[in-house]
């Protein structure tokens, strides 16, 4: 096997003998510089599998470096050296390209973490650049996406992930995820808006035994249990004001404190985040933090709604199906011309999940082996905007002058439930499907009703 060679450029001649030792000790070659002019002399003569380079050079900034190495050799990873808590420059450095950063003084332990990672990052986009993401469709948004996907994977900058609802969010974070040097780590997804508030500090954090009341054993936190690999921060916006600032001193400082803890434990996870919430927006109404807004949006990715690739609709709905009847171990069907003109004509405000929906419910109601454009149960659409009825129910009765809300959206969700399973001819399975809903939550939801025997 050969062995991997790095670059070194820095103008102080104890940082170099240092890094240069350190990687010896890793079985990693190095040659060093003192500037930039001698680092391009040898980047042309040399193939390196790592740079590691200071910012402050006697005749340029390493971010030059940075821009030009992600011009010519993309694939090589080059992580820069900041003076500590200077994290503008480290940003601006990782926007230019830079696979990570580091503080000055070198933490040796966060070194040697970094070079495996981008040792493993150098040889991902050599042996893996044909890897498809989960990622379904060809449209042109979904292969611009598709490239920016391979080309943020090899870094380990934060990245917030904008769309709407249903677009695909966290499939686009696990295609980061899987196609990184992170790959065989960890990836812990998180709805900060499931959370509850009481309870946020110790899920995120972690705690030890006797903490609090109720704390009776020691508890990993989310950090922890994503350490060496991703931490997928969805709907990020719905985090409370004093949880985003101990959020950001955990990533900044790449450090936590369970609670109750003397000491903080070190964590090497690269930060995900999404929200179909605008956070511009919401940095302007006070509810979100504009210095962990600078920090998680390091680099933006936006996913497309469906109706901007309405050309993915046909694999998108063959994909469901196929998966449909493999789950259910039942034939296979197919979308009819005149029910694929009826999902084109949708503006789909739920996105690639409604569509999911959509078809799920079809499966069940669809006579023979073809979905027909009635099997979809979408209301009329004359501007496109047809909204799904739920399992073709019956429009909800008004509510009486003496009727309780809660007495009223029992009736209605009872009838629901009957006139699904009736449509299912009783199999709760196929009538959970056809809700959009789980069969434990349907059984649940008809013992809460008195419709079905203990």
């Amino acid at each position: 096997m050969t062995q991997s060679l790095a670059l070194i450029i820095d103008d102080e001649p104890d940082i170099r003998e240092l890094l240069e030792i350190t990687l010896g000790r890793m079985q990693i070659d190095a040659h060093c510089a003192e500037n930039l002019s001698k680092a391009r002399k040898l980047l042309e003569h040399n193939d390196y599998h790592l740079c590691l380079t200071d910012l402050k050079l006697p005749d340029g900034n390493g971010i030059e470096l940075v821009k030009e190495i992600q011009k010519h050799t993309p694939q090589l990873p080059v992580a820069v050296f900041t003076a500590h808590g200077n994290m503008d420059i480290a940003i601006e450095a990782m926007k230019a390209g830079a696979f990570d950063f580091l503080s000055k003084p070198v933490d040796l332990e966060n070194l040697r973490k970094l070079v495996s990672s981008a040792l493993t990052a150098g040889q991902s986009s050599r042996e893996k650049s044909e890897i498809s993401t989960l990622l379904i469709g060809n449209s042109g948004e979904i292969r611009k996406l598709q490239k920016k996907i391979d080309k943020l994977a090899r870094s380990q900058a934060p990245i917030y992930i904008s769309g709407e609802s249903g677009s695909g969010k966290e499939l686009v974070a696990r295609s980061i995820h899987y196609q990184g040097p992170r790959g065989s780590g960890p990836f812990i997804p998180v709805n900060c808006g499931a959370i509850p508030t009481e309870l946020m500090e110790s899920e995120f954090f972690g705690h030890k035994k006797g903490s609090f009341t109720g704390a009776h054993q020691d508890k990993q936190g989310l950090f922890q249990a994503a350490d060496g690999g991703t931490l997928f921060l969805d709907e990020v916006a719905d985090l409370p004001l004093d949880m985003q600032v101990k959020l950001l001193r955990a990533i900044q400082e790449k450090a936590v404190r369970p609670i109750g803890a003397q000491e903080e434990i070190r964590v090497d996870v690269r930060i995900l985040s999404a929200t179909h919430k605008d956070l511009l927006a919401e940095i302007t109404a006070n509810r979100f933090r504009n210095d962990l807004f600078y920090r998680i949006n390091v680099i933006e990715l936006k996913v497309p709604s469906l109706r901007d690739r309405l050309e993915d609709l046909e694999p998108l709905s063959d994909f469901f199906l196929e998966r449909l009847a493999r789950e259910l171990n039942a034939p296979a069907v197919h979308l009819s011309a005149a029910a694929l003109e009826t999902l084109r004509g949708y503006r789909f405000p739920g996105n690639v999940r409604e569509l999911e929906n959509i078809l799920e419910r079809a499966y069940t109601l669809c006579d023979g082996d073809e979905i027909d454009a009635k099997d979809l149960s979408l209301s009329p659409a004359m501007d496109g905007h047809a909204t799904p009825s739920p399992s073709g129910a019956s429009k909800a009765r008004p509510i009486a002058g003496d009727e309780s809300l809660d007495h009223y959206l029992e009736d209605i969700e009872r009838e629901l439930l009957l006139e699904a399973l009736e449509r299912a001819k009783w199999n709760k399975t196929n009538a959970a499907k056809a809700l959009g809903i789980s069969f434990r939550s349907l059984r649940y939801r008809l013992k809460k009703l008195g419709l079905e025997d203990d």
